[in-house]
């Protein structure tokens, strides 16, 4: 029998979720639920210089808007717990004296300056199997002075001793076959002054202790892996299998994307809103700009992936049931802002009128429009075609809440014609006269009008449309004036028509 899948996604909280790291997570999600496996989330905070306050909260309410339902984690707990890395020191100092032990590691008494002098003295120097003499450690000193520096309480690190003459080898599941010399590694530290691991310790040992099967992280991480590697071969244990992702890359498809790229070019880079205090600057995230999850998630897994059909568009689940590491692609992937909002806008169309009204319910509330249910599924019907982005909805209905303030004077002049307004006056009071005021008994009322005066479609469906919305722009008009009160409707043709004629006068 098969070991069960066990993926993690493993961020450091030292500011908000990028949405390169979204991706991270998403792909360990698709991956975990295709394969009836387990998703961790894992908090790796032994970088307290760099910890920001929110961090941790911002990124469990971000994987919870995008849909990934962790299975085991700091809220959820598990058999494998704890899983925030500050809480799980006396594990690491137990395995780092066993590293000690066994001669794959040492301690390492030099100051920050003297490691500097040599940078400073030699390019390119590096703490490693040439130079691990020369420096000041336990290899190097004797019992007596080590006793002496311990006795003083003289801070160490604990650094790995990289083996000479080796050739580290492992296969990525994206990438295939790698191959690394031992010679161009240099001795990384494994647990620092401070009493904490660095990332490669604590990494090894939770993905060990925490039975994880596949680590799929950023590519960014592929150097580190050779020294991974070796750790699990001085611990004595068996390597997960690896895969490391693409990177998502800048619109113009050179260098990594940033979030001073979604400054620049007016996107966001993280899935929530992010109020960063040290800096005072706030970003605005793809929930708040007005994205569904389902949408976000979808634009996101066609980020470096493909599922080798013609379908473009996916729930979730289907994207679980479709996910194969196979099919991640090894090269990086440009982002495309506007395919983005066109995954929105479909996905958009696809939602029933009482979901969409849910999510839209906010946005209007912050432009002060309540309405009742019933209206807002109307509206959200007539619409939801017309829109690619949530949070435009009360901009591009807001005619039906408030007289026109502005009137496309371009199109008045182009379709109005002064000798109409009799005509028109008798419509009006048609409209004003109707018993039933529904989309259907207005276009009845306006097509026996239209019988009767002679005018077409192209004359009077635009004139009532101007009158009405100010604009060209819109869904059915019959449909539009229904969802206004009747007198209201009434009183904008009223009004409009002579400030139309006018219009019209001022440029003969």
């Amino acid at each position: 029998m098969s070991q069960p899948i066990r993926v993690r996604f493993a961020p450091s909280p030292t500011g908000p979720l990028h949405i390169g790291g979204v991706r991270t997570a998403l792909y360990n999600y698709l991956f975990a639920k295709k394969n009836q496996g387990t998703f961790i989330l894992r908090i790796e905070d032994t970088d307290q210089n760099r910890y920001v306050e929110g961090a941790e909260e911002y990124i469990m309410q971000a994987l919870e808007w995008a849909g990934m339902t962790i299975d085991e984690g700091v809220q959820q707990g598990g058999d494998f717990g704890p899983y925030r890395q500050s809480e799980r020191g006396v594990i690491y100092k137990k395995y780092a004296n066993t590293l000690i032990e066994n001669g794959w590691a040492y301690k390492a008494y030099d100051t920050p300056e003297e490691l500097q002098s040599k940078r400073d003295e030699i390019e390119n120097w590096q703490y490693d199997a040439t130079t691990r003499d020369t420096m000041r450690n336990s290899l190097t000193i004797s019992e007596e002075e080590q006793k002496d520096l311990e006795s003083k309480n003289t801070p160490f690190v604990v650094r790995f001793k990289i083996p000479t003459n080796q050739t580290v080898e492992f296969t990525d599941e994206i990438r295939g076959k790698v191959s690394v010399e031992t010679s161009v590694l240099d001795d990384k530290v494994l647990f620092k002054a401070d009493g904490f691991p660095t990332y490669h310790m604590a990494n090894v040992i939770d993905d060990h202790l925490m039975e994880i099967t596949h680590v799929i992280r950023g590519e960014e991480w592929l150097p580190s892996t050779p020294l991974h590697v070796l750790l699990y071969k001085a611990f004595g244990w068996e390597a997960p299998n690896f895969a490391h992702l693409p990177l998502i890359l800048k619109p113009e498809g050179q260098g990594k994307l940033s979030k001073r790229d979604g400054a620049k070019f007016g996107f966001p880079v993280f899935p929530l809103n992010w109020n960063d205090k040290e800096n005072q600057e706030e970003w605005t995230g793809y929930k708040e700009t007005g994205f569904l999850p389902v949408a976000f998630t979808n634009f996101l897994a066609f980020l470096g992936w493909n599922p080798g059909t013609e379908q473009e568009l996916f729930s979730l689940e289907e994207l679980a049931n479709s996910f194969e590491l196979e099919r991640v692609s090894k090269a990086g992937a440009r982002f495309d802002y506007d395919k983005a909002k066109w995954f929105n806008q479909q996905h958009i169309s696809k939602q029933s009128n009482e979901e969409l009204a849910q999510l839209a319910k906010p946005y209007f509330a912050e432009s002060g429009i309540y309405i009742n249910n019933e209206q807002f599924n109307d509206l959200i019907d007539l619409f939801k075609e017309r829109i690619t982005l949530v949070n435009e909805l009360p901009a591009s209905s807001a005619y039906l809440f408030a007289p026109v303030s502005e009137y496309d004077e371009k199109m008045i002049r182009k379709k109005w014609k002064p000798e109409w307004s009799e005509q028109f006056e008798n419509l009006t009071k048609k409209l004003s006269e109707l018993n039933n005021w529904t989309a259907e008994s207005i276009e009845t009322c306006v097509k026996e009008f239209m019988n009767e005066s002679g005018l077409g479609f192209g004359q009077v469906l635009p004139t009532l449309r101007l009158a009405i919305c100010g604009t060209m722009q819109g869904p059915s008009i019959f449909h539009v004036m229904a969802l206004i009160q009747q007198d209201e409707v009434v009183n904008r043709i009223s009004q409009a028509l002579p400030m139309f004629t006018e219009l019209k006068n001022e440029t003969k």
